[in-house]
């Protein structure tokens, strides 16, 4: 009889865990030690015994000293007899095929690779199928995964004995290896809730960051003054405050971002924390609350009341999450999707995922029932972008929102969000970034395959954001109140911007070209003289990037860069070393004297230039005759009616402009001068040069080698464009 195998608990994974992720070790470094290192003297055939299993861990996991508790429990879940001669059985070993297999696994398997391997660790006899009393210690890991993610496990086990009973896609009482793995890769978590998939114990941990107060805040935990002045610690999801060496001593967060059982699932309560209360004035009587005195007056971290002690039992137990209501996601709306009844699961559409989609993790784990006429917002922030200011964004709105509905894209990318929120009915994204980021969303949505394109609108951070002016969304964030955009949000209307493809063929020259940064348009392309100074620019900052810190040295920089292009004119005579065909027609540059030519999408460049200018209504019936001809011809080159043409985010054309060179191109960023020159507008373009050229896609630039490049229509996506600007004057204050 097979010894059987013990089984991890999930508080002794997750710990497993953190000290994987600090690590720097893999597992394919540690093996070299025992194959033929220092550590070959533990390694007994194929196994290791205890003490090897130790030094094991204290090599992988970089930790001098692991916890006994921890490294007992790892061994024993690693014993079994399946892979041991019959002269090692009786002694305390593991196999370290087995052991190396586990951790390579936890390093970034890929997830099918996990379901077969849980398949193998519970199929005990090694017979290819899970019979009734392997399936029985399956759903007892999945209570005790259950009981520590704090789920309602009364309720639970006729949930997953059923589920379990569908898995069986033949009906012959049993599982095997492939209906496993296909039940993991459609329609059961099988992953998160075994405990290979941790990420959903969040919740009851605070987000701490140091914080100093300009004004009297109280520790919530002992009571007293933290001082004015004075650094603390503040949870980001409950503002719960305490003093430094309080810390380890606070009450759970009260934060909860899911629903746990399925009588918490559809009407949300109030979750009060004492303190928090910033207005210093009560949402219930008006009257102040005396924030300086003492800890006292409450705040609900969904809908953001703030209110007397004495007011508590005048406000309702059910919360509408405030003014924010139309985005937020109360944790009411989010449950695990093993909660949802039987039919529910079966026509899930994850069942459409292929092996090649396959990543069950929190975003199969949990299912999203959105509050009637609502529209739940997913953020996406990228922290490093605008200096501080993307920590902070990130910051506030785990605050003013549920913290599931905010990702942080240096840590988990967008995809884990989409995938979250695929199923959720008209749901908006904002992306909180430069246009670098807005394109990485935009591309990655292209991949997602998702059912319905959710709108994007954008909080621009950094400088440039060319995209978020042209939606009016600003260029750049400079600290306003969230909640203010948000509720601009509300009132944005869905625009379908163009994209565009380009190919670039590249001519067999012994000259090496630099990579084009992407395949895709979304703002503008140029060659030439803008993206010669872009280049060096590139190139300079690349290489002394502390000369690079402050918009302000940027802008010096770029000044030197653009004077200097306009003394040496690198790029004059462009038209001699280039052509360009529009649908297949040759546009004529004989006549002009260009060092540059851009493609726009979008009417900003370089930060809020405006290339293509602003088009002025002429007298007389030839400007209707003029904008009815723009509106519907795929190529336009006649003067006069480029001259009334209005650049169109929508119109699956383009703008085409020629330079004159740097001096213009700073005339037309200064205002002095209107714009470029108007040279085209149409569906389709073609560029062949014969020489080296600098040329750049979204401010990306790169050197190219002679080549053939093809701008082509790919598809549109739905973005939000911000209301229209207030107005400003006596009049407009009136109305």
């Amino acid at each position: 009889m097979a010894k059987e195998r013990g089984l991890i608990s999930p508080s002794d994974f997750a710990q497993l865990q953190k000290y994987m992720e600090y690590s720097t070790k893999k597992v394919s470094d540690v093996l070299k030690l025992f194959e033929d290192g220092e550590m070959a003297k533990y390694v007994q055939g194929d196994a290791i015994g205890y003490e090897g299993f130790q030094q094991f861990l204290k090599i992988y996991l970089e930790v001098d000293n692991v916890p006994r508790h921890l490294s007992l429990a790892l061994f024993q879940s690693f014993k079994t007899d399946h892979c041991l001669n019959e002269a090692n059985v009786t002694k305390d070993v593991v196999c370290l095929n087995d052991v190396s297999c586990y951790f390579s696994l936890l390093e970034g398997g890929r997830p099918e690779d996990k379901l077969e391997f849980t398949f193998k660790l519970y199929d005990t006899d090694r017979n290819g199928i899970l019979d009734s009393s392997e399936v029985d210690k399956i759903i007892l890991q999945m209570m005790r995964v259950a009981e520590y993610l704090d789920w309602d496990v009364s309720e639970l086990r006729p949930i997953l004995q059923e589920m379990m009973k569908e898995i069986d896609y033949d009906g012959s009482g049993s599982v095997s290896q492939a209906e496993w793995v296909r039940a993991g890769a459609t329609t059961v978590p099988l992953l998160v809730l075994l405990g290979l998939e941790m990420t959903l114990k969040d919740d009851g941990q605070h987000m701490w960051r140091p914080k100093r107060f300009p004004r009297p805040v109280y520790c919530n935990l002992c009571e007293s003054s933290i001082g004015l002045g004075k650094q603390g610690l503040s949870c980001n999801l409950c503002k719960y405050t305490v003093h430094d060496q309080c810390a380890m001593k606070a009450l759970p967060c009260e934060v909860s971002t899911y629903a746990k059982s399925r009588k918490d699932i559809g009407v949300q309560s109030h979750v009060w924390v004492r303190g928090g209360c910033e207005s210093g004035r009560c949402d219930r009587c008006q009257k102040k609350i005396r924030i300086y005195h003492s800890l006292t007056g409450l705040h609900c971290v969904w809908c953001h009341l703030e209110i007397h002690d004495d007011c508590l039992q005048a406000v309702g137990h059910e919360c509408d999450c405030g003014l924010l209501r139309d985005h937020i996601l109360p944790p009411s709306s989010i449950y695990p999707s093993v909660l949802a009844s039987g039919p529910d699961r079966k026509n899930s559409k994850t069942s459409q995922k292929t092996m090649d989609d396959l990543n069950l993790s929190t975003s199969e784990a949990l299912r999203i029932d959105p509050v009637p006429n609502t529209h739940p917002l997913l953020v996406f922030v990228n922290p490093k972008s605008g200096g501080k200011q993307g920590q902070r964004v990130l910051w506030k709105f785990q605050y003013i929102l549920n913290p599931r509905q905010v990702f942080n894209l240096l840590k988990d990318g967008p995809e884990i969000g989409l995938r979250l929120f695929k199923d959720v009915p008209d749901g908006r994204i904002l992306v909180c970034g430069g246009d670098g980021t807005v394109g990485w969303i935009l591309e990655t949505i292209d991949k997602a395959n998702l059912p319905v394109l959710p709108p994007v609108a954008v909080l621009p951070l950094g400088t440039g954001n060319d995209l978020a002016r042209c939606l009016r969304w600003g260029g750049g964030y400079e600290g306003q109140n969230l909640a203010k955009i948000l509720k601009d949000l509300e009132t944005s209307k869905v625009v379908h911007m163009d994209r565009w493809s380009v190919e670039v063929i590249t001519q067999q020259t012994e000259e090496k070209s630099d990579p084009v940064p992407f395949q895709i348009i979304n703002n503008y392309f140029s060659i030439g003289v803008d993206a010669s100074i872009a280049h060096r620019f590139h190139i300079m900052r690349e290489k002394y990037p502390e000369k690079f810190n402050s918009r302000m040295k940027n802008k010096l920089w770029y000044f030197e860069f653009a004077t200097s292009e306009s003394i040496f004119s690198t790029c004059k005579k462009l038209e001699e070393s280039l052509t360009v065909e529009i649908c297949g027609k040759p546009l004529d540059l004989s006549n002009l004297s260009l060092e540059g030519i851009a493609v726009l999408n979008i009417p900003s460049m370089h930060g809020g230039s405006n290339l293509w200018g602003d088009t002025r209504k002429p007298h007389g019936d030839i400007y209707g005759i003029n904008q009815a001809l723009g509106a519907t011809a795929k190529v336009i080159t006649d003067p006069d009616i480029l001259k009334t043409c209005v650049p169109d985010l929508s119109d699956k054309r383009l703008e085409v402009v020629g330079l004159e060179g740097a001096i213009e191109m700073g005339q037309i960023y200064t205002k002095l001068k209107n714009a470029g020159r108007r040279l085209a507008k149409c569906s389709e373009i073609t560029f062949h040069t014969t020489k080296t050229l600098p040329m750049q896609i979204d401010g990306e630039p790169w050197m190219q080698t002679p080549c053939t490049i093809k701008i082509t229509h790919k598809n549109q996506m739905p973005m939000l464009m911000g209301p229209p600007p207030r107005s400003t004057n006596f009049f407009g204050f009136l109305s």
